[in-house]
């Protein structure tokens, strides 16, 4: 089926808002929005970043929130004002807040008071206007929010003190129109979503993604996952974050143009709390990734769920192993569809399809979606033959935030994008990656790059060079390790807690090694894949 592509997300999502109006369209902490919820929310909040916060079609506004209730009615009100969202990490430290928010020129952001106070202390260096902040329970009925925002503030003390120039809570906000917001006519063409991401190179920049882009996007995964994605009769379960494009696509645009349901985990690393939101809900589609789907299979209460309205599990986000695809069909008596995709493709390139899936593979493209793969010199290779993967379809980025010698190097001219990822195309068309071109390294689904990690540790007095890399991790599939030449008298323990103070958790070393000097190049180059290649002796010597 041939898709013209010719509308923006919010005209698709309007659609589907009048079209299921009387459904459930995302619950969270026991509160349940229906798509009537979502488009009376949503328009007083366009209506607020209109007419009270001053913005203008194409200002950016960076939303840093967790999984709750609050993400799609944001999301969906800053659209609908013209705006271009910039989605940012809640687990960023107040170092990474301040890059995304100085780089993409953010005029507003909306963030949530538990954490609040790292953006406060960095929030005079960029050129953020207005900030909207919100508790977690604050679209809950009267009593379950005070009350709850109460024992999070007063009794967990989750909510550390922040003060901004410039701030307003986000109930005062919507409550400050009556939701006439003005339409804004966006092109096609024009950028809805900045999404950050390291790319090819490392170097954290903002992809963007226009309105055909994600759009295209949605159709194409929906048309691949026909039969399967039934429309107005699944309840997803979106423990992955919504900022993260993969969850973004599933959640927001895939699930509510076809009127589904989705239950939000505000913090799936606490699994006991997750399998509790699981118990008596009749969930038909599961959307993870390796590293939870190992965590959950071990937990016996979430062995013992009813799982006879499960019909469907999909994985992104990183490689899945065959031990944990075997698991959790045990457990749960379903298999797991698993895909391939990027940030800059929107993300979905590949997935395996209804009735075909093949382990050990993607799948293959999704509709409109050209995948081959090519040598260093960029000929293109056979079937069966390894090499870098490109992509050519509706999904790819328009190109890289400001970023224009960046985007020369990732896209050609006629609109392939070089993933960076090396692959096998097999003579069916179905995908095998197999290795990654570049040093970046995928810790359950994020990826951390080695630059950055080392820059940080280098920022330290007593720590004279550094390396990272990354090595196979049976739970998280890879985990960081860091290479240190530093002085005399410096602990592991205080190199990690170093980097913990600049770095978000995933990002920290979990090992780090002293050395008297790191392997170079005749430049002076560090040899990353020299300390790789030196772990496997270092672990059959010690066995």
């Amino acid at each position: 089926m041939k898709h013209d592509y010719e509308r923006t997300v919010v005209s698709a999502l309007d659609e589907a808002l009048k079209n299921y109006s009387q459904s459930r369209a995302f619950t969270c902490i026991g509160h349940t929005l229906t798509y009537r919820d979502i488009d009376r929310l949503s328009a007083q909040f366009a209506a607020y970043l209109q007419q009270e916060a001053k913005l203008q079609p194409g200002d950016r506004i960076a939303i840093q929130l967790p999984n709750i209730l609050q993400y799609p009615v944001v999301l969906l009100g800053a659209l609908r004002a013209g705006l271009v969202v910039v989605n940012t990490n809640p687990l960023y430290t107040a170092r990474e807040v301040k890059h995304q928010l100085q780089d993409s020129g953010a005029k507003a952001l909306v963030v949530l008071a538990n954490i609040a106070d790292r953006s406060a202390s960095i929030i005079s260096e960029t050129d953020v206007e207005q900030v909207i902040v919100t508790e977690l329970a604050d679209l809950h009925p009267p009593m379950k929010r005070v009350l709850l925002n109460a024992v999070v503030k007063y009794i967990k003390k989750m909510v550390p003190e922040a003060s901004f120039p410039n701030a307003i809570g986000l109930r005062e906000a919507l409550a400050s129109t009556n939701g006439d917001y003005q339409t804004v006519d966006r092109s096609v063409e024009d950028v809805a979503v900045l999404q950050y991401t390291g790319g090819t190179t490392g170097v954290a920049k903002g992809a963007m993604l226009t309105n055909r882009n994600l759009v295209a996007n949605m159709y194409q995964l929906n048309e691949h996952m026909e039969g399967q994605f039934r429309v107005n009769k699944e309840y997803y379960v979106a423990p992955l974050p919504l900022y993260h494009i993969y969850a973004f696509t599933l959640h927001i645009t895939s699930a509510m143009s076809l009127g589904n349901h989705s239950l939000l985990i505000p913090n799936p690393r606490d699994i006991k709390g997750f399998v509790k939101a699981l118990k008596g809900e009749p969930f038909t589609c599961f959307v993870g990734l390796n590293t939870l789907f190992n965590a959950l299979c071990r937990d016996p209460d979430f062995r013992a769920l009813d799982f006879s309205h499960l019909r469907l599990t999909a994985s992104g986000g990183m490689a899945l192993t065959a031990a944990a695809a075997k698991r959790w069909k045990e457990v749960t008596g379903v298999p797991i569809y698993e895909g391939y995709g990027l940030t800059e493709t929107s993300p979905v390139v590949s997935s395996n399809p209804p009735g075909g899936i093949r382990e050990g593979t993607v799948g293959v493209p999704l509709p409109e979606t050209e995948c081959r793969v090519i040598d260093d010199e960029g000929n293109v290779l056979p079937q069966g033959e390894a090499g870098e993967l490109c992509v050519h379809g509706p999904q790819v980025m328009k190109g890289y935030w400001n970023r224009p010698e960046e985007t020369e190097k990732a896209l050609s001219e006629d609109g392939w994008f070089r993933t960076g990822d090396m692959a096998v195309i097999e003579r069916d068309g179905y995908i095998r990656i197999v290795d990654r071109k570049k040093d970046m390294i995928n810790v359950s689904g994020f990826k951390v790059f080695p630059n950055e990690v080392e820059d940080v540790l280098c920022t330290h007095p007593d720590i004279a060079e550094a390396a990272v890399v990354g090595l196979p991790d049976e739970e998280s599939g890879e985990r960081v390790k860091a290479y240190v030449v530093a002085n005399n008298g410096l602990s592991v323990e205080e190199i990690r807690a170093f980097a913990k103070k600049n770095l978000t958790a995933y990002k920290v070393p979990q090992e780090v090694e002293f050395r008297d000097e790191l392997p170079k190049s005749n430049v002076g180059k560090v040899l990353r894949r020299e300390l790789r290649d030196e772990e496997p002796n270092k672990a059959s010597g010690s066995a």
